[in-house]
C-alpha cells in the first residue's frame, strides 16, 4: 500500500474507535470522540479515525449503524454533541460559520439520489455550482462542464433532464457536478443505491479511474461489501454507534475478529443480529451488547 504502515488494523483494538495514522502529513481528516445523539438515541459514540490524503477510504456497517450521520457531521450539515473534526489541521466544530463554508469550499458531495434539480438539464446541473460559487465566464464553464462530462461519458446527454435518463446516468451526472470545482476530498453517500451489480460494477471502475487520474480524496459511505473490496485503499466499520476499526481493507477483510469476519463474509452466523440496533443484553453471541444504549428508566 504504498509504504503506508501506520494505520492500526481494526482487530487489534476493535472497540476503542482509534485509528491514526503515522504521520500528520498524511492525514486529510481527522475525527476525533465524536458523539452524535438525537434525542436520546446515541448514533455515533466517539468514533475517531483518520482518513488518508490521496486514497479512496470507506466505512460500511449493517443498515442504521449511523453511516449518513457520521458523512453529514463530517460535512457539517450536522453538528456532535461532542468531539472533533479536523480538515487539514482545522477544526471544523465550535468555529464560526464562515469558517465551515470556508473550509467545505474543499469538499464535493455525490448524494444517494444525485440530487439533481429536476427541472435543469444535466449541463446546468453540473454548471450549477461553477456559477453559484465562483465568477467564471460562460464559455469557462462550458469548457469545464463539457470536459466533466466528457471524462463521464456524458457528452452526448448534456442537454437531457434527469428524467429522461438512467439512474446510472444521474448518478454520473451528480459525480460531475461533484467533481465541477476540482475538490481536495469528495464524498459519496451511498453511490451505488438503487442500480444493478452490472452498473455498480461500472459505477466501481468509474470512481477508480477518476480517482486516480484526479489524485484527491474520495471517502465512500455504503453497505455493498464488493464494490468496497474493488475500490477501497482503506474501510471501517460502525456497528451499533460505534467504529469497529479502520484499517487497510486487505486487512480488514481478512479479519478473525467476530464482527468483521461476520460481516464480510455475510454471514447469519455471529455477534450481528436480524435488527442489530435491539439491545441483545444477555445474548452470549453478541460481543457489543455493552455499547447497546442503556434503557430509558
Amino acid at each position: 500500500m504504498d509504504g503506508w504502515t501506520g494505520l492500526h488494523p481494526a482487530p487489534l483494538a476493535p472497540l476503542t474507535g482509534e485509528a491514526k495514522l503515522s504521520g500528520e502529513s498524511d492525514v486529510v481528516i481527522s475525527v476525533q470522540g465524536v458523539t452524535k445523539r438525537f434525542g436520546y438515541n446515541t448514533v455515533l459514540d466517539d468514533v475517531s479515525f483518520d482518513i488518508p490524503r490521496g486514497k479512496i477510504s470507506a466505512v460500511l456497517g449493517p443498515s442504521g449503524t449511523g453511516k449518513s450521520v457520521l458523512l453529514n457531521t463530517i460535512i457539517g450539515l450536522m453538528r456532535p454533541e461532542s468531539g472533533q473534526i479536523y480538515v487539514d489541521g482545522e477544526p471544523m466544530v465550535g468555529v464560526p460559520q464562515r469558517d465551515v463554508m470556508r473550509i467545505r469550499r474543499k469538499f464535493g458531495v455525490l448524494f444517494q439520489d444525485g440530487a439533481l434539480f429536476g427541472s435543469m438539464d444535466i449541463y446546468d446541473n453540473i454548471a450549477f455550482p461553477l456559477r453559484e460559487h465562483t465568477r467564471r465566464s460562460e464559455s469557462e464553464i462550458r469548457k469545464i462542464v463539457q470536459g466533466k462530462a466528457e471524462s463521464l461519458g456524458l457528452a452526448r446527454h448534456l442537454h437531457k433532464l434527469p428524467g429522461e435518463i438512467s439512474g446510472g446516468m444521474r448518478k454520473r451526472a451528480g459525480l460531475a457536478r461533484a467533481l465541477a470545482l476540482d475538490p481536495e476530498i469528495v464524498f459519496f453517500d451511498e453511490p451505488d443505491s438503487g442500480l444493478d451489480p452490472v452498473r455498480v460494477a461500472y459505477l466501481d471502475e468509474m470512481v477508480k479511474e477518476v480517482q486516480s487520474e484526479l489524485g484527491c480524496t474520495f471517502f465512500i459511505i455504503t453497505h455493498n461489501i464488493d464494490s468496497v473490496k474493488r475500490t477501497a485503499d482503506y474501510v471501517g466499520m460502525l456497528f451499533r454507534s460505534s467504529l469497529v476499526g479502520f484499517g487497510p481493507t486487505s486487512e480488514m477483510v481478512g479479519s478473525k475478529e467476530p464482527l468483521l469476519k461476520q460481516f464480510f463474509s455475510g454471514s447469519s452466523r455471529g455477534p450481528i443480529g436480524m435488527d442489530e440496533m435491539v439491545d441483545a443484553e444477555g445474548d452470549p453471541n453478541n460481543l457489543l451488547g455493552s455499547l447497546a444504549p442503556a434503557p430509558l428508566g
